[in-house]
């Protein structure tokens, strides 16, 4: 009996349950949810990557972009682009990593530290807490009876309607208990990602001469262009697996948002460089290169980062964060 239901368990697979969503497949729904077991994940655990894969990926990309865009119109040697484009991906990748599991971490901590203190007024105060969840739930359209039925039995098991209040009363969800280790596959998929795509438009520089020692400097950055813009619509194209939308509009959306931030880094770089040989910036004579670069670089990531921070903040940290308790969908 129980190597049938393992087996049964094993055939079911986790993502029946979007794919029957998106094809809007009801009798795929229904098989799906009779034959899940109940230890089963019902909804995408990955998506607790897709944060870091997608802004980091964006952000290593668009700021070697960046690099690049400003050396073409700068004029500089390739040596030059390739010593400063690897140190500043990698500096910098390492940076966002390390930011993005100390921010993870501590947002946790403070969750639990949450925690404890609804722990501490249930302990004391459980009339005070079951009282604010009823007015909780008549405000969702609950009516009285129903809401104090409700709040009353999940009062009975402390641990699961703590955990309900922090989810309904302060829209939090409890972190597992091994969320160090999270935070830190975190910022090791933030570091691995602005690391790899960051390096992309700079491979170039380095497989292209070798491969084709015949072509000019020029056709250089072309292939940077044409590499930052298919890894764009293919990044965003990706991440419509984790949400409802069709694949071509989020590559779309990605390629579009990016190819702006990219051509106005290389805009304002030229400006600057213009600015730089007709000698109208006289502190910046003789370091137009680097003046390009320095401009070029913190424009782009300073859009990338505002744009995505809006985009995928609307994206849950883990897509699957208020599903986990079990008490939601």
């Amino acid at each position: 009996m129980n190597s049938t239901s393992e087996e049964s368990t094993a055939l079911v697979d986790p993502s029946a349950a979007r794919k029957s969503y998106v094809a809007q497949d009801l009798e795929a729904s229904k098989n799906f949810h009779d034959t899940r077991n109940i230890s089963t994940e019902m909804h995408q655990t990955e998506g607790g990557f897709l944060k870091p894969l997608i802004f980091g990926g964006l952000d290593g990309i668009l700021t070697s972009f960046a690099i690049v865009a400003g050396a073409a119109g700068g004029s500089m040697p390739i040596p030059v682009i390739l010593v400063l484009g690897f140190s500043n991906i990698f500096a910098d990748a390492l940076a966002m990593g390390v930011g993005e599991f100390l921010s993870s971490k501590a947002e946790n901590e403070w969750i639990l530290s949450e925690r404890k203190r609804e722990n501490w007024e249930m302990e004391n105060y459980p009339e005070g807490e079951i009282r604010e969840m009823i007015d909780i739930y008549k405000e969702r359209g609950m009516s009285h009876e129903d809401a104090v039925t409700v709040i009353n039995t999940m009062a009975k098991y402390k641990d699961f309607f703590v955990d309900v209040m922090m989810a309904e009363e302060l829209q939090l969800q409890v972190p597992e208990e091994d969320h160090k280790v999270e935070s830190m596959k975190e910022g090791v998929a933030m570091f691995c990602a602005f690391a790899s795509f960051g390096s992309l438009p700079l491979l170039g520089y380095v497989i292209i001469p070798a491969t084709f020692p015949s072509l000019p400097e020029e056709m250089l950055f072309t292939a940077a262009c044409a590499v930052t813009g298919v890894v764009l619509f293919l990044m965003g194209s990706v991440k419509s697996i984790f949400s409802a939308s069709h694949w071509f509009v989020c590559g779309m959306e990605t390629f579009l948002l990016g190819g702006a931030c990219a051509t106005l880094a290389y805009t304002i770089g030229q400006f600057v460089d213009g600015l730089c040989a007709s000698n109208e910036l006289p502190v910046l004579k003789g370091t137009k290169w680097g003046a390009n670069l320095w401009v070029g670089t913190v424009v782009v990531t300073r859009c990338v980062r505002w744009i995505h921070s809006t985009q995928l903040g609307s994206c849950p940290h883990n897509l699957s964060a208020p599903y986990e308790g079990g008490y939601v969908g």
